[in-house]
Parts: C-alpha cells; sequence; structure tokens
C-alpha cells in the first residue's frame, strides 16, 4: 500500500500542481478570462489544425509503408523493415532547423531556382516553410514510425483465409486492403497515430522555431516573457485536458470495435512478390519516407555544421555533452530503479484491495508519458517554489538567515521531471521482461529456502538484465531530447545539447546549432537501429515446414 501512495503520489504532484491555480479564485478568473479572448483561441486553433495535418500524414505514411513491407516482397524489403524506424532518432526541432535551412528564400534550393531561370524576388511562388502546414511536415516525416511499427505488426498477423475469403468476394488487392486489411489494423493503427499526436501537441522546440502559438508555446511565453505564472498554469491546465481528451477519444473510439487474433495454428498470408514496375514503384514509396525523415536532415546538418567545426569552442560543447550525458545517466539509473520497484511489487502483490491499489499506482505512473514535458514542469515547478519561497521567509523570521532557492532551478528538480515523463518508456520493458520468466522459478527457488530478495537477486536480475539495458538506452535517448521541460527547470548556465542547438537555432545560427543536433542524433540512431531490427527478428511470420 504505501508503495502504491508514493507511485500515485509522484504523477499526480505535477498535476496537482497545475491545478493549484485555481485555488485563488478570484485572481484566476480575471486571468482565466483574459487567456479565452486573447491567447487561448488562438492557441487552440492552431493546435487542432496542426493535429489533423499530422493525423492525416503520419496514417498515410505509416500504414502505406508497413502494408508494402509486410505484404509485399521487392528489392530492399528487409533493409527498408528496419531503417523505416530510423526517423524516430531525429527530433523534430532538429528536422525544423535543418529543413528551414535548405527551403527558406536564401537556402538551397530556391537559391538554385532562382540561378538557373534569372528569377528574382516576386516572380515565383514558393511554399513556406515557417508555416503550420511545414510544421505538419516535420512532424509527419519525424512520427511517422509511430504508426509503421504497430501497423506493420498487426498486417503480419493476417492470414492466407482472410485473403482467400476477401479474392472468394471479388475483391481486387486495393478493395481487400481498404475494407478488409486496414480495418483489422485500425486499433494498431489508431494508437500508433494517437502516439504521433502526443507528441505533436507536446512539442515546444519545433513549434516555437516556426512562429506557432500553440498551447506548449504559449505556456512558456506566459511564464518567461510575460512574467504571469497564474496564465501559464492555467493554460499547462487546458493543455492537460485536451491531451486527456485526446486519450479518452482513442480509448472509446477503440471500444466500439472488438478484434480478435488468429491462432498460432492459422497459415499466414504469403507476401506477394513485386518485380519490374511495380517493384521500383514499392522501392521508391518506402525511399520516399526513409529520404525525407532522415537522410535528406541528416545531409543538411552535416553541411551546416562543416563550416562551422573550426569555430567550434571544444571546451564548451565537451560541458554541454557531459551534462547531457549526467541528465540522461542519472534519470535512467533512476528510472530503472524505480521500474524494477514497482514491477517486482506487482509480481509479489497478492489478491486484493492490495493487488489492485499496486496496480492502479503502476498505471497512473505510466499516464505521465502522456503528458507535455512542459505541464510536468510547470506542475514541479510552482509548488517548489513556493516551498522554497515559504522556507527562506521562516528562517529569515526565526534564524535571520536566507536559505534562497534549494529546490527551483536544481538538478534534482529536472531529474524528477524527467522521471515523471518518461517512467512508462522504462517500465514497459521491464514489466515485458519480468512476464517472460515464469512463476515456476519463483517457486523452486523458494523451495530451496531462497527469500524474494534473494530470488530477485539470484534469477531475476540476470534474466532482466536485456530488459533493464534496453530500458536503461531507450529513457537515456529521450532524455538526450528532451526540450520544454529542460528550458523551463534546468539550474543557472546549465546546458544541454538539446538546450544549445535550440538556443543557436533561434538566433539563426544554424551551423552551429548543427554540431549539437547531430550528437544527438548519433546517440539516437544505434539504439533505434537495433531496436527496429530486434523487432523485425521476432515479428518474422512462420515458416511452413515438412
Amino acid at each position: 500500500m504505501l508503495l502504491a501512495a508514493l507511485c500515485a503520489s509522484a504523477v499526480l504532484f505535477p498535476l496537482l500542481g497545475v491545478l493549484a491555480s485555481f485555488t485563488d479564485l478570484a485572481a484566476s478568473l480575471d486571468t482565466l478570462q483574459h487567456l479565452v479572448s486573447t491567447v487561448i483561441p488562438r492557441a487552440a486553433g492552431e493546435t487542432a489544425l496542426l493535429v489533423a495535418l499530422v493525423a492525416v500524414g503520419v496514417i498515410a505514411l505509416g500504414s502505406t509503408s508497413a502494408w508494402l513491407v509486410a505484404a509485399y516482397d521487392f528489392p530492399g524489403r528487409r533493409t527498408f523493415e528496419w531503417a523505416l524506424l530510423v526517423p524516430l532518432a531525429m527530433p523534430a526541432y532538429i528536422v525544423a532547423y535543418a529543413y528551414t535551412d535548405f527551403l527558406q528564400f536564401s537556402g538551397a534550393l530556391q537559391s538554385g531556382i532562382r540561378a538557373s531561370f534569372g528569377w528574382q524576388r516576386g516572380d515565383y511562388w514558393f511554399p513556406e516553410i515557417r508555416s503550420i502546414p511545414g510544421a505538419a511536415f516535420v512532424f509527419t516525416v519525424t512520427l511517422y514510425p509511430y504508426v509503421y511499427l504497430l501497423a506493420r505488426t498487426a498486417f503480419l498477423a493476417r492470414t492466407a483465409s482472410m485473403a482467400d475469403a476477401a479474392r472468394s468476394l471479388g475483391f481486387s488487392p486495393l478493395r481487400s486492403w481498404l475494407h478488409v486489411n486496414l480495418p483489422m489494423a485500425r486499433p494498431a493503427v489508431a494508437a500508433g497515430a494517437a502516439l504521433a499526436l502526443m507528441e505533436t501537441v507536446a512539442d515546444y522546440g519545433a513549434a516555437s522555431y516556426f512562429g506557432l502559438q500553440t498551447f506548449t508555446t504559449a505556456i512558456y511565453r506566459a511564464w518567461f516573457s510575460l512574467g504571469d505564472r497564474i496564465a501559464a498554469s492555467q493554460l499547462a491546465s487546458v493543455l492537460l485536458a485536451v491531451v486527456l481528451v485526446l486519450m479518452a477519444f482513442e480509448l472509446r473510439a477503440r471500444g466500439r470495435a472488438r478484434f480478435a487474433s488468429a491462432p498460432n495454428s492459422a497459415r499466414p498470408a504469403q507476401r506477394a512478390v513485386l518485380d519490374g514496375g511495380r517493384g521500383l514503384v514499392a522501392l521508391l514509396a518506402c525511399c520516399l519516407p526513409l529520404a525525407v525523415g532522415f537522410v535528406l536532415p541528416m545531409s543538411i546538418l552535416i553541411g551546416l555544421a562543416a563550416p562551422a567545426m573550426h569555430e567550434l569552442d571544444v571546451s564548451r560543447y565537451l560541458q554541454w555533452l557531459w551534462h547531457s550525458v549526467v541528465l540522461g545517466a542519472g534519470t535512467a539509473s533512476i528510472t530503472v530503479v524505480a521500474g524494477v520497484a514497482v514491477a517486482y511489487a506487482v509480481r509479489l502483490s497478492s489478491r486484493g484491495a492490495p493487488a489492485r491499489a499496486v496496480a492502479v499506482a503502476a498505471r497512473l505512473m505510466n499516464l505521465g508519458y502522456a503528458v507535455p514535458g512542459i505541464v510536468i514542469a510547470v506542475g514541479i515547478l510552482i509548488p517548489l517554489a513556493s516551498f522554497d519561497n515559504a522556507l527562506d521567509a521562516w528562517m529569515k523570521a526565526h534564524f535571520g538567515i536566507g536559505t534562497g532557492l534549494l529546490l527551483t532551478g536544481s538538478v534534482a528538480a529536472l531529474i524528477y521531471a524527467y522521471v515523471v515523463r518518461y517512467f512508462a518508456v522504462g517500465f514497459q520493458p521491464i514489466e515485458a521482461g519480468l512476464a517472460r520468466i515464469t512463476p515456476a522459478m519463483d517457486a523452486s527457488a523458494r523451495s530451496l529456502g531462497a527469500g524474494p530478495l534473494e530470488v530477485f537477486a539470484r534469477v531475476h536480475v540476470p534474466l532482466l538484465a536485456p530488459s533493464l539495458f534496453a530500458a536503461a538506452l531507450l529513457v537515456f535517448v529521450d532524455v538526450m531530447k528532451e526540450l520544454p521541460a529542460t528550458l523551463v527547470l534546468r539550474p543557472f548556465n546549465f546546458d544541454t545539447l538539446a538546450v544549445i542547438a535550440f538556443q543557436f537555432a533561434a538566433d539563426e545560427r544554424l551551423g552551429e546549432a548543427a554540431i549539437p543536433s547531430l550528437t544527438i542524433v548519433a546517440i539516437g540512431v544505434l539504439p533505434v537501429i537495433l531496436l527496429s531490427r530486434a523487432i523485425s527478428r521476432s515479428s518474422q511470420p512462420g515458416q511452413l515446414t515438412t
């Protein structure tokens, strides 16, 4: 029960801190009325339009590429199985910097067009990258792997009997995909799209760089530009409500339908072989998302970084890298320890109220991943600032000593925000790994006189080692990329690679921004490749043997 209460409190504390903005009803009503008349309509409109465009983009790109890889055999298919996940290593704000430099008026593409045709400004039309459609493009090419990963797994589960039934009804391949395969994969597509939309709503770097006024950028500006704590926290409350509505909508939509997996004995559907022109079309269709989501942005960043390398302050760069590594390693360590404790408590809990309490606490901690980092940051900063101010006043009144800000703007507060935000990322691999350890092993160890801790140390830890490593690696990579919570909570003069890349890009120093950006991508690429290849090996359809 104590563990369950601590787990629930860890997640609820930042959320209650956000909702605390409504305790002063008179002040909150005045501020809320001002926000409703000025900020919220535009933020709601731009956020809704951005979410709608990204939803269409990631579903179209992710489900199409997933279907090609799962249902057809064509040149390069085995490579695309894992390569199509690599854009996950590219943070959206870094892709935004790369494409802005390439597509803006002074960029390489438009400069080449003007040089080729002798045109001047006003002689031609070119889409503006710093716009809502431009931001939707950036989010689509970086977030479609969420849909691709889950949809491909669903498409691989189709059976030969489904294809035979569709053909017996006279369905063409396109009609079979639209009316049979896509509806069966709808829960996976919806789940992947929901993850992509959560990331879109939570983003600050790309939206701010493109000059959009989403809820996340409005919260940051209200806090730091206007100095209005109440406005920032109330906007965070509205954003929290938007996220919860998105989650409820997706769960309710999924709940109206029922889906069943095919039995293991079912004959898997065979891939159709595409050769000649059709194989080339499939190859190009899979090359497109990989090229625009990873290859082209990486090429642009390398081109930007090369001239700036001689101006790099190595000592400062190593300091930014060290800060990022310390935060990532510290968060990963704490998250893995907490994840193991919660997963093991769930495993050991018996039936009844205590077991339900532990299970509910674990689910509550997983909700942190659905809450934008800016909301968690505001929820942590407000109570900590109040506590520090109260403690400072009390110490001055009783001892004449000022304590200043002990917790506000500290590394501990920043790591706590990371743990709340990314606990689910570390918990899921640990929970899955622990579930694969049969309870018979526990019973055998206990029959030999081993206690729960000895069973955990001598039986579970060796078997969980790959899952623990995967959990730590995933959390580490996510922390390296995180921006909005870091901007709000970091200590003074404590910059990370993500923060410094954003600051350089905001000052239009894209060459200098490219170097830390490439470092972040390089750190993120290897785990994504290893993870995607492991998933590819584990999800291969079964082969018939004689």
